[in-house]
């Protein structure tokens, strides 16, 4: 009886709570997107999610260092889109964007390279339109990774490039010469 109490209070204190996209931006409140005029939470995590997401952030990391790409890659970090704040699971900053905005709250814009790891409770268009929205507002490169079948779609400007199980996935304009095959990073 306690536990439903307090879960039907949290969702009411996040229903009801607006803030403005200025106020979210000077604090983004953890595991909280601003959609729409609304506060998100980002749910939907499961073991399997955070095992792509580490294993993203880890291969992209260590590709920018080895290569001396430089930059920073960043997990669940805050950015400004032209519609929205968001969030995405895995982020890689450019050099010349880290010079630019490193020491920001929030990046004003989306990243140069992002990626969404697709959960269950995502809807198709929802991963689709923020793919559009994150290019719209200043991002060169979007992966999307949907974990459970096995498939990774990269999106550009002007290009969308499915990888599957047995192939290899390679970035297209940002983090130049990073490949990884599907079946690691989503073992």
């Amino acid at each position: 009886m306690i536990n439903s109490t307090l879960e039907s209070t949290t969702v009411k204190l996040s229903e009801s709570h607006h803030i403005s996209l200025e106020e979210w931006m000077q604090n983004p409140p953890d595991n909280m997107e601003w959609v729409n005029g609304q506060l998100l939470e980002k749910n939907g995590m499961t073991l399997k999610h955070s095992r792509v997401q580490s294993k993203l952030d880890s291969s992209w990391r260590a590709y920018k260092d080895s290569s001396g790409k430089g930059g920073e890659v960043y997990t669940d970090a805050p950015c400004r889109t032209n519609k929205q704040g968001r969030k995405p699971d895995v982020a890689y900053l450019s050099p010349e964007l880290l010079a630019q905005f490193g020491d920001a709250a929030v990046l004003p814009q989306s990243f140069s390279l992002s990626a969404e790891i697709v959960s269950p409770t995502d809807l198709a268009e929802d991963v689709i339109a923020r793919a559009t929205e994150y290019l719209q507002s200043g991002g060169e490169e979007v992966w999307l990774v949907f974990p459970d079948n096995k498939w990774i779609i990269v999106v550009t400007e002007n290009q969308q490039l499915v990888f599957t199980s047995g192939k290899t996935v390679s970035t297209q304009l940002v983090l130049e010469g990073f490949s990884i095959a599907v079946d690691d990073l989503l073992a």
